[in-house]
């Protein structure tokens, strides 16, 4: 049966998990890693560990809610582990108000511990408006496309892209503050 399961996509294997809930362990199999590295990204690994489990347990329950037609679970289980995220919000913004305070501090000459995210990265971040951040990290650190957010987030493409571009425009300014908006479009169409 494994060897069946392998050949199969996600939603004929969520579809079989229906029946046969160990199922389900092959979706956990492909996708906890990219679920637990999106997360870790956000929160550190200990917090990740929990809220991976919690998103395959979230999604083991709702796993009839999945649309059968989708090739892949990935967004639909980034889309949950992002909903997560949003109940954590509260202790990512305050991680990301210590990086910035941390890269401060290290600025004034005191050594600042080492982070697994660019402090300049993290004072910025912070100063995202919630659903940009969500977009913005979920097209860098999770790799979906615009569609796949687009279904992970449960909104239309073209809200995807709008609080895709103002994130992006928004770090600009934060991030290259001195840097005219034009070079700085430039730059960012030419990575």
């Amino acid at each position: 049966m494994p060897a069946l399961e392998s050949r199969l996509d996600d939603g004929r294997l969520i579809a079989r998990s229906q029946r046969q809930p160990n199922a389900f362990a092959g979706i956990f199999d492909r996708h906890f890693l990219a679920v637990h590295r999106y997360l870790a990204r956000r929160f550190g690994r200990e917090q990740a560990d929990d809220l991976a489990s919690q998103t395959f347990v979230i999604a083991f329950e709702r796993r009839a809610s999945f649309r059968s037609g989708e090739p892949s679970a990935r967004p639909w289980l980034l889309g949950i582990a992002t909903n997560l995220a949003r109940g954590e919000w509260r202790a990512e913004q305050r991680m990301l108000e210590t990086l910035a305070k941390l890269r401060r501090e290290a600025t004034a000459g005191e050594p600042a511990p080492s982070t697994e995210i660019d402090h300049e990265l993290a004072a910025a971040l912070a100063t995202l408006d919630g659903d940009q951040r969500d977009v913005l990290l979920l097209h860098a650190w999770g790799e979906l496309s615009y569609d796949e957010i687009a279904a992970a987030l449960d909104v239309p493409i073209g809200t995807v892209r709008s609080r895709l571009a103002r994130a992006r425009s928004h770090l600009r300014a934060e991030l290259r503050p001195d840097m005219p908006p034009a070079i700085a479009q430039a730059h960012e169409e030419s990575r």
